[in-house]
This record gives structure tokens, C-alpha cells and sequence, in this order.
């Protein structure tokens, strides 16, 4: 497991830090993931929501064998900047660029959602993933 400055404790689990401050856009995002989380196995997360998810239920990396874990995530207004509205606009337009692999209408319509303001951005929908796995509890450091 990644060594963290907050020793783990009964009450809490395991506890990690991910540095919000490094996370720029997507991409470094997953970086920082994988820093935290996948530390010490020999394969990494890509670029997925689904991979996530799928981490987040626990089994190999930093959740191996963990019940509860406090996720102190630094400088998240960084992050939340970082992974709003420009950066999900360009990751739903990547998606209409590829044509046939994804549903355009439904990307189309979180794009105009967005647009209007009404959307879900990047880090909401981290957030709304973050939150569907209560042993994994995401505290602002």
C-alpha cells in the first residue's frame, strides 16, 4: 500500500492521500489515480470511468483486503477546476468525433446538458462513482 502520512485506524480503514494539486486534466487525473491506488502492481488503470468503478470495488492494489478507506484528497477545488466543464466537454466531444463507438444522442444530449449548465462534469460524475462505494469514503484534506 502507498505510505501516507495518516496511519490507518480501526475506526477509519486504511488511509491514503491523493494529491489534487496534480491532476490537470483526465489524463493526469488517472495518473494520480494509479499513483495511489495501483501502487505496487505491475499494470495500470486507463482512462475509464468503468475501470474506476471497477477498482473502486476492491481486490488488488491499495483496496486489496480492505474493508474501509479514507481517501484524503488534497487540493480538491484543484481537481474539481481541473476536471470541469472544459475538460468534460472536450472528453464528450472526443466522443462524438469517434463515430459508431459510442451513443451519439445520449452524448450529445450531456453535452447540450452541460452547455446549459445543467450538466454532470468529469468530476462530478468521479465524485458520484466515489460515493457508490461507501467502503472507499473520499474526505476534503
Amino acid at each position: 500500500m502507498p505510505s501516507s502520512p495518516y496511519p490507518a485506524d480501526p475506526a477509519h480503514g486504511a488511509r491514503l492521500v491523493l494529491d489534487g494539486s496534480a491532476i490537470d486534466d483526465i489524463a493526469s487525473f488517472y495518473a494520480a489515480i494509479n499513483r495511489v491506488f495501483m501502487a505496487g502492481e505491475d499494470w495500470q488503470l486507463g482512462p475509464s470511468l468503468d475501470a474506476l468503478d471497477d477498482m473502486l470495488h476492491g481486490g488488488y492494489g491499495a483496496l486489496s483486503g480492505q474493508t474501509q478507506v479514507e481517501l484524503h484528497w488534497k487540493d480538491i477545488a484543484h481537481s474539481r477546476e481541473a476536471l470541469g466543464t472544459a475538460a468534460t466537454r472536450a472528453w464528450l466531444q472526443a466522443k462524438l468525433d469517434a463515430p459508431g463507438t459510442f451513443n451519439t444522442a445520449h452524448v450529445s444530449a450531456q453535452l447540450q446538458a452541460l452547455d446549459r449548465g445543467e450538466g454532470q462534469t468529469y468530476f462530478d460524475i468521479v465524485m458520484a462513482i466515489f460515493a457508490a462505494h461507501p467502503k472507499v469514503r473520499v474526505v476534503d484534506a
